[in-house]
């Protein structure tokens, strides 16, 4: 339980790490900052931890020591925490001893260290799933999972809090968490989703996002107001309301201010790195505006695309709408008789399949 040198008894640590700052120089670049120096903390055994072991981590690395517990070191604290795991009541915690933990995030959140942690996998039970340290306080920064449609996964948890009668707004943000690639032990790579693997992207962000601007180090309200304030709407497949907040509403209960973006962040604190930088979009070929929209849509392609197959399907995949046209670059759809959801549009001519997402209200 307290080995002195580093060890992943599944392979969901290297996975995480892998994803803040993996490459092995031969073209897996997976890391978000991959020039980023790491430590780790083992703070649980196959998955399984206690408040005592998370918190024993949280307050060392407040102050790192050496592998025989000695000469502790504030200025060996990590810029940025990754904490892709949770404790729920089977190891422990309850709303009888969350203060002990909330307490020990709050001392390392002021001493400048920014926390980041996974929201947990319990979307499937709806709003209030964010409910096990340490992703319910607010000194936490809640990551969400999202995947390559810019959709909530359905497994994310959601909030509100409820577990402590906070009721505050929960996750912060969402990042990509569904079918991510990254190492594993024995030399290899798979692809996990979870919010497990979303959480990681955040501190691989915020390295990077130190990197380009020094000053920022220590400085954690800032970087996640830069975060918050620079993330990409996105919403989920289910037209959800939790606690106050709908999905048409930002921040919210299911994404937080959405998914981070990290080249809109760099512009506001290096414009002049992100002039060299060319910004890629899984969707750049088909515009879809506007997006919300009530009645009617314009379809805006980078490309001509002639004579087309446009199939509309709903969350499920279910075929809501399909239609044959002809257009060059621009098309203008009534959609006035579906109702309010979330949509998917294919658009095939034979040559070129596009999908984008469109949301109804």
């Amino acid at each position: 339980y307290d080995v002195k040198y580093p060890c992943d008894d599944g392979s969901h640590g290297t996975h995480t790490m892998g994803t803040i700052v993996g490459d092995d120089g031969q073209g897996n670049q997976i890391g978000v900052a991959p020039e980023a120096d790491w430590i780790g903390c083992r703070n649980m055994e196959n998955g399984f931890g206690t408040p005592t072991t998370y918190i024993e981590c949280f307050e060392w690395f407040l102050a790192p020591t050496d592998s025989n517990g000695l000469q502790a070191n504030t200025s060996m604290a990590p810029h940025v925490i990754a904490n892709s795991w949770g404790c729920p009541p089977s190891e422990g915690c309850n709303p009888s001893n969350f203060y002990m933990m909330q307490l020990a995030i709050e001392n390392l959140k002021n001493a400048g260290t920014f926390i980041a942690v996974s929201a947990g996998n319990d979307g499937w039970s709806g709003c209030n799933s964010i409910r096990n340290p340490a992703s319910i306080f607010e000194a936490s920064f809640s990551v969400g999972a999202s995947d390559i449609l810019d959709t909530l996964a359905n497994f994310s948890s959601r909030g509100w809090v409820s577990i402590d009668s906070s009721f505050r707004m929960k996750p912060n943000v969402t990042a990509p968490g569904v079918n991510v690639r990254s190492c594993v032990p024995g030399n290899s790579y798979a692809n996990y989703s979870g919010t497990s693997m979303a959480g990681p992207h955040v501190a691989g962000a915020v390295a990077l996002l130190i990197s380009a601007k020094p000053s920022l180090a220590g400085q954690v309200d800032s970087l996640e107001n830069l975060l918050e304030q620079t993330a990409d709407t996105i919403y989920t497949y289910r037209n959800d309301t939790c606690g106050t907040t709908d999905q048409l509403v930002f921040p919210n209960n299911m994404v937080g201010y959405g998914r981070i973006n990290l080249y809109k962040a760099l512009q506001i604190i290096r414009p002049d790195l992100t002039n060299n930088i060319k910004q890629v979009s899984p969707a750049a070929s088909l515009g879809i505006f506007p997006n919300p929209f009530t009645n009617t849509v314009q379809i805006k392609t980078s490309l001509p695309i002639g004579n087309c197959t446009i199939i509309i399907v709903d969350a499920f995949g279910k075929i809501v709408k399909q239609m044959n046209s002809f257009f060059t670059t621009h098309l203008e759809i009534n959609l006035s008789d579906l109702p309010k959801a979330v949509y998917f549009m294919h658009l095939n001519n034979g040559k070129t399949s596009l999908m984008g997402k469109l949301i109804k209200q």
